[in-house]
């Protein structure tokens, strides 16, 4: 059980787990993919530092949290959950972890994918959110759009709920799986009236569905936010001025919250994040 897991091990994210472990509170930072600030070929505008590539910055705090006795584990999170006592169970591919209070600081991963006819059909047959959603297909032919364990996770919330259920790749290597029919032809447009009636692939075939469900790469603060039932605008987590939200003890910090996409604002957030989520922490101890 550790005090305090963090998701995302930028700027944001490893500010918030050097605060909380100054504290004395036994802390995890999951991660996994390439961060946002390990893409910037050269940061030159933040205080002190002068001119240091993205990725030189991202990794030299990555070191600092773990010379500091900070856990940082490159796992891919694929679900988290409250618990009755509002502590909380992490989930990744490798393991599963608790904490009393829970951080996101995943970066805001955009989630649309580049097909005709997505816009179009969102929230009238297109969802981000097997959890949330599924109850609404139940007893009907669904399909994932994904390629990894993300996705396999999503169907795993479906696979008791409707009737039929595929695992679209877009033309993606499959998924390591037999427990689903998988379709790996690339999609050339979603089609439908009012709602989603099917997809349309290159070859010219189609398949006919009810929902289609996108988990795309990796899992995002946005789409965790969803299942967790934490306020959104947009594709950002609402957090307050402490960077809590409206989930007792979880905290959000950095480019999930929108506003200024900048290493000091989530060095900033990180930093209030952290100690928010120590004062959360010792509220409940009380």
């Amino acid at each position: 059980m550790f005090d305090v897991i963090i998701i995302g091990a930028g700027p944001a994210g490893i500010s918030a787990a050097l605060y909380a472990k100054r504290a004395n509170k036994s802390v995890l930072v999951l991660y996994h993919g390439e961060s946002q600030l390990e893409k910037a070929h050269m940061i030159d505008n933040y205080y002190g530092v002068g001119s240091v590539s993205g990725a030189d910055l991202y990794h030299s705090g990555i070191d600092q949290a773990k010379a500091l006795g900070v856990e940082v584990r490159d796992e891919e999170v694929l679900h988290i959950a409250m618990q009755a006592d509002f502590s909380y169970e992490v989930k990744t591919a490798a393991a599963d972890y608790q904490c009393t209070a829970l951080i996101l600081a995943t970066g805001n991963k955009k989630l649309r994918p580049n097909i005709k006819g997505v816009s179009d059909f969102e929230g009238k047959g297109i969802s981000y959110c097997a959890i949330c959603d599924g109850f609404f297909y139940r007893k009907k032919t669904v399909a994932v759009l994904g390629s990894g364990d993300y996705a396999l996770s999503e169907a795993g919330d479906l696979e008791n709920i409707v009737q039929k259920l595929y695992i679209l790749t877009d033309g993606k290597p499959a998924p390591q799986t037999d427990k689903y029919e998988i379709i790996t032809k690339k999609i050339a447009e979603i089609q439908g009236d009012e709602r989603l009636g099917s997809v349309l692939f290159e070859d010219g075939t189609s398949l006919e569905l009810n929902g289609l469900f996108v988990a795309l790469g990796v899992a995002g603060g946005a789409d965790f936010a969803k299942k967790l039932g934490v306020a959104l605008d947009g594709d950002s987590i609402k957090a307050n001025p402490d960077m809590s939200t409206n989930a007792p003890g979880v905290f959000a910090c950095g480019n999930i919250t929108g506003g200024l996409l900048q290493v000091c604002k989530a060095v900033y957030e990180g930093a209030e994040a952290g100690l928010s989520a120590v004062n959360y922490i010792k509220s409940k101890n009380k």
